[in-house]
């Protein structure tokens, strides 16, 4: 009986195809919105959770002010020396490793070419510190660090803009008043989680930055490796109670912030988690749309099919019967909708991912929970017309022209 009710079913949606597909649009958009969405969302969680993951895992980023940038209007806080450095490697139990950090930027020049980039003087602790292979080449040499050579380890980036992604190991290139000799290329990182290409940068001995860039001996950043055996939040803690003694802050608040990596890519993951929740939840409201959509529909397919109810119900069709039919054809209606809205969302999710990139993923969950929420919108909002033309009196429905 149930094959038979399907059949007839579809008969009645083929009759009507263009009333049953703008029947069933709204089902179709909010389907296809809420599977693009998901999948996109969870897609960029996890590009972000693997981007801040490559920074490496247990390091702490230590930096003057309250938060990233300086605060609020007050004076610049101070930033740290090399003997900061050098106190928290030897006095704070599970330090593995601490680099120091100095910043500018410049033009790179090499035959002709130009290319402005982050520079990035560091010591070879930096690369203890956070997992970064070389691709070529060789670190610095502690002579080297000592000397304040002018030595350069490049980005992929800048290897790429620069030498045309040629042999980039032993060239020598011009970056602002100084020549720089290449020792080694480091391995491709890609984009970060919070904004930036990684191997946009050209790192060199931190003496050599300070003489010959910023002018003075001041470390606006230290990044501090934590050995696997103690707990990160045990080592912030004797950081800051270190730092507070050397920047004498007695009844004054921290004028530096310590930042836990972990702690940043939670906060950003639950940040996208949230925003991708909230637009599902507001292109989920297309299903309710469509659902109402798919009730109008069979309401007036009742009404213009009251004299045919009235006839089966007239030789013999049960109530049961009749209900069943129009719940079936509100429930295949839903489906189809729901079918097509998941191949739509997965032409938008190739379309979008390039653009937004992250890679092409299929959420099988996802999908199914929103054909299932589909075939549930047309039970719902199908049940009430397929109980209507149940209760229908067979006279009265005989009698309606």
């Amino acid at each position: 009986m149930l094959g038979t009710i399907f059949l007839l079913a579809l008969r009645s949606i083929q009759r009507h195809l263009l009333r049953s597909f703008l029947t069933v649009l709204g089902v179709v958009i909010g389907v296809a919105a809420v599977v693009t969405m998901v999948t996109l969302g969870n897609a960029t969680t996890a590009a972000v959770q693997n981007q801040i993951a490559s920074l490496g895992t247990n390091i702490l980023q230590i930096r003057p002010g309250q938060g990233f940038g300086r605060g609020g209007g007050g004076p610049r806080p101070p930033n740290f020396e090399m003997a900061d450095v050098t106190a928290i490697e030897q006095q704070i139990a599970g330090v593995k490793a601490a680099a120091p950090q100095v910043q500018s930027s410049g033009t790179a020049i090499f035959e002709g070419t130009n290319w402005s980039t982050t520079i990035n003087g560091t010591t070879s602790a930096y690369f203890i510190v956070q997992p970064w292979p070389l691709a070529e080449g060789r670190g610095f040499t502690e002579a080297e660090e000592e000397a304040g050579k002018a030595v350069c380890i490049i980005g992929n980036t800048v290897r790429e803009n620069l030498f045309r992604g040629g042999d980039a190991v032993g060239q020598r290139f011009r970056i602002r008043d100084i020549s720089c000799d290449v020792v080694g290329i480091l391995s491709k990182r890609g984009q970060a989680g919070f904004g930036g290409d990684q191997d946009d940068v050209v790192i060199m001995p931190i003496k050599t930055v300070q003489r010959r860039f910023t002018g003075n001996q001041d470390v606006s950043a230290i990044l501090v490796g934590v050995d696997d055996a103690y707990s990160t939040e045990q080592v912030q803690s004797a950081i800051s109670d270190l730092l507070r003694e050397r920047r004498k802050l007695d009844g004054k608040e921290d004028n530096f912030n310590i930042f836990d990596t972990k702690q940043i890519s939670d906060t950003m993951t639950g940040t996208t988690t949230l925003l991708t929740r909230i637009v599902a939840a507001v292109a989920a409201i297309s299903l309710v749309v469509g659902g109402i959509g798919i009730m109008n529909i069979m309401l007036v397919s009742v009404t213009e099919r009251t004299r045919e109810i009235g006839i089966r119900l007239a030789i013999g069709a049960v109530s049961r019967e009749v209900l069943l039919q129009f719940l079936v054809e509100a429930v295949v209606l839903s489906c189809i909708g729901g079918l097509i809205g998941l191949v739509l969302a997965q032409l938008a999710i190739a379309l979008l991912s390039p653009l937004m990139q992250v890679p092409w993923t299929f959420d099988a969950q996802i999908n199914i929970i929103a054909f299932a929420v589909s075939a549930l919108i047309g039970v719902v909002f199908g049940y009430f017309p397929a109980r209507r033309a149940a209760n229908l009196n067979p006279i009265d429905a005989l009698r309606h022209e």
